[in-house]
């Protein structure tokens, strides 16, 4: 157990089994019980829902996106109307990225929009054109404008599959950038989170976290595990997370960004990982895909067309529970009508909230090997992968 590194943050385990674990994670905002999930809020929102509706899936935390949120409508902005949490009607705690990923994704593809140097990334807005710097310093300006609870650093994300030097070049550009990030100024009651690179060298993958858990001066108040799911086969990132996600700092919230499925989820709290985010719940709604415990549901399909039960009759969200039926959900989406997104984005949210409370509740029990191993034998050929 530790005590709070930033004002108004806390972080106490309340038990584990094997390296699964369940904490409180204390922000000004929340009491946030881990493992949890975090719905990914880009815009400042979570698409087509409302902040109660997020909130009665059993979610805490949400992210906002940083690359986003600065270019459209401007951290000034933001700051002089409430911070993110005013601006938007969220009640509850926030987390916000360091735009390092965007700036990543910017930078894939034969038309790179962006430049990346020691001083940081330089870039040209997708929505304008305008060219902006994006530096440790910067990140952590915006993001306190934005006055989020948890700001991440900004961090350098290699490609999946990158050869070790890349990697290499990479963890070492990023602990330079944490040492600048963690000397910037900064609101006292928001806290800072270092990124783990290293890709799926665990060694690499270690010794960073060691190094930046060590630095001196002020310290990170949790560690992130970024430059996952960017391209490396899933059973080697599961390999890589076993050897290493709870070799991380147990007196502070581990983090596992943008990553992913129910599978995911699972094998990454058996390795010791408290918090996710991803857009996969919501951006599959929109799809028209239903996540279950016993897999997806693609409800435009022809089988669904005269079926009377709900999306997933064990389910309590109100989506299943309001008696919507498989038949209607797929009438609306080949309608194109808004509320069959909304439902099923309501439903995919309320199976991960569902997800990670099992989840805590089996590992205070004594019994989460066997709530992973029932969990993993329902999702059948039918799920994601």
């Amino acid at each position: 157990m530790t005590a709070p590194r930033a004002e108004g943050f806390a972080f106490r385990v309340v038990a584990s089994e094997g390296h699964a674990r369940t904490a409180v994670f204390t922000t000004p905002h929340a009491d946030v019980d881990t493992p949890t999930f975090m719905p990914v809020g880009t815009q400042g929102s979570v698409k087509g829902l409302t902040p109660d509706e997020v909130a009665a899936t059993g979610a805490r935390i949400v992210l906002g996106n940083t690359y986003h949120l600065w270019l459209r409508p401007g951290p000034e902005s933001i700051a002089a109307l409430g911070g993110l949490r005013g601006f938007s009607r969220w009640p509850h705690a926030m987390l916000t990225d360091s735009g390092g990923f965007q700036a990543f994704s910017l930078g894939s593809g034969e038309k790179s929009l962006v430049k990346v140097d020691e001083e940081g990334f330089t870039f040209r807005s997708h929505l304008d054109g305008a060219k902006h710097h994006l530096s440790p310093e910067e990140a952590v300006r915006v993001q306190g404008l934005i006055g989020a609870d948890i700001q991440m650093q900004l961090d350098v994300c290699p490609p999946g599959e990158s050869p070790r030097d890349v990697v290499e070049a990479a963890v070492l550009r990023t602990t330079r950038w944490a040492r600048r990030a963690l000397a910037s100024p900064r609101p006292p009651r928001q806290a800072l989170f270092g990124i783990v690179q290293g890709a799926c060298f665990a060694d690499l993958r270690r010794a960073h976290a060691e190094e930046l858990a060590a630095l001196d001066g002020p310290s990170f108040d949790g560690l992130a595990l970024g430059g996952f799911s960017v391209g490396e086969p899933i059973p080697r990132m599961y390999e890589t997370l076993h050897e290493v996600a709870h070799t991380l700092d147990p007196e502070r919230p581990r983090y596992l960004m943008g990553v992913g499925t129910p599978r995911d989820l699972l094998e990454a709290i058996d390795a010791g990982v408290d918090m996710f985010d991803c857009v996969l719940p919501t951006r599959n709604a929109r799809n028209g895909q239903a996540l279950t415990r016993s897999g997806r549901v693609v409800i435009k399909q022809a089988r669904y067309k005269t079926d009377a039960t709900p999306i997933d009759p064990e389910c309590t969200c109100p989506c299943c529970a309001g008696g919507y039926s498989r038949a209607y959900l797929r009438h609306l989406y080949l309608a194109g009508e808004m509320t069959v997104l909304r439902l099923l984005s309501v439903h995919n949210l309320h199976w991960y909230g569902e997800l990670v409370s099992g989840a805590r509740a089996a590992i205070r029990a004594g019994s989460w090997r066997q709530f992973k191993a029932s969990a993993l034998a329902r999702l059948t050929e039918n799920e994601l992968r």
